[in-house]
């Protein structure tokens, strides 16, 4: 091969490299598909914190710990500063008011030869420190004459977050028999609230008119067996501090009511029960009722309702 046909050869296969590249890789010189190449990322290099995080915190300057901690206070009376930031706090919260009825005890008692009935309810109006409470309960037998009824009304208010403090009167009403004495008005002073472990107390003694002082605890307790089925044991004494033949009472220990309910609840708000209950004069009341030829106590079937609203 002479030298022109050789320069002409190699010209041919240095022409013919860049077709045969590109046949073989179709992208080859293309950026991206045949869209430009992206710009460089100006934060390349850079560390980022993570998705989510938080930027740091300073802490306040010095200037922020310095100073009284209510700076009106400096101005104007303390005191007044204290009731008006008080009075603001439950102004943003929203001031409560609401009232609730609810009749505890609607039932009948059979037991022999003493079947009768009871009530036991109350109620309330007011806010979060302080209500006006009203509270009812009595007792009679079947066929026979209201043996005793008992109205309060009270000023309760919040001496803790779950005790009331409550003063007013009472007033008693009972039939001119002869068996259970005249009606009778007394000042009240009690506590009620719910004690550790779910026992809702009502402590109150009674001052009346013609100075005789008794005192009467309530205690109850619910335990939920199921979402409906509850069984609430509860217990009452009656306590004096002197006699008062006229009314059966003798000093001491004067009655011990204890019992236990199952009560279902159909809703929150209405549920039927049954239970028993222990029923006990003691002392000098049990020997006041026996010389009046009147029952001492003894067990009762107990059947009625709970409701509220």
């Amino acid at each position: 091969m002479n030298r022109r046909a050789l320069l002409a050869a190699c010209t041919l296969a240095a022409l013919a490299a860049p077709v045969a590249a590109r046949q073989a890789d179709p992208h080859a010189g293309h950026h991206g598909g045949g869209h430009p190449a992206a710009p460089a990322d100006p934060h390349a290099g850079h560390s980022m914190p993570a998705r989510g995080a938080l930027p740091p915190l300073a802490p306040p300057p010095p200037e922020a710990l310095t100073g009284p901690e209510h700076a009106a206070d400096t101005v104007w009376d303390p005191a007044a500063m204290a009731r008006a930031r008080k009075a603001g706090l439950i102004d943003m919260h929203g001031r409560f008011r609401g009232a609730m009825v609810m009749a505890d005890r609607l039932e009948a008692r059979v037991r022999d030869g003493h079947d009768g009935y009871v009530w036991d309810a109350q109620g309330w109006w007011g806010g979060d420190y302080d209500k006006l409470w009203l509270k009812t309960e009595g007792h009679g037998a079947f066929g026979d004459a209201l043996e005793r009824a008992e109205f309060q009304a009270l000023w309760s208010h919040a001496v803790a977050p779950f005790f009331d403090l409550q003063t007013g009167v009472r007033y008693d009403i009972r039939p001119h028999s002869g068996r259970t004495g005249p009606d009778r008005a007394h000042a009240v002073l009690g506590v009620q609230g719910l004690a550790p472990y779910w026992f809702e107390v009502d402590a109150a003694l009674f001052l009346s008119e013609k100075g005789d002082l008794t005192a009467r605890l309530e205690a109850e307790h619910d335990m939920r067996l199921t979402n409906r089925l509850i069984l609430q044991p509860r217990a009452e004494v009656d306590l004096a501090a002197q006699d008062v033949p006229e009314l059966g009472i003798g000093a001491g220990l004067s009655a011990l009511e204890a019992g236990v309910r199952l009560r279902y609840e159909v809703v929150p708000e209405f549920a039927p029960y049954v239970g028993v209950e222990y029923q006990r004069l003691f002392g000098d009341t049990r020997d006041l009722a026996r010389a009046r030829d009147e029952d001492t106590g003894g067990w009762a079937l107990v059947l009625g309702v709970r409701a509220w609203f």
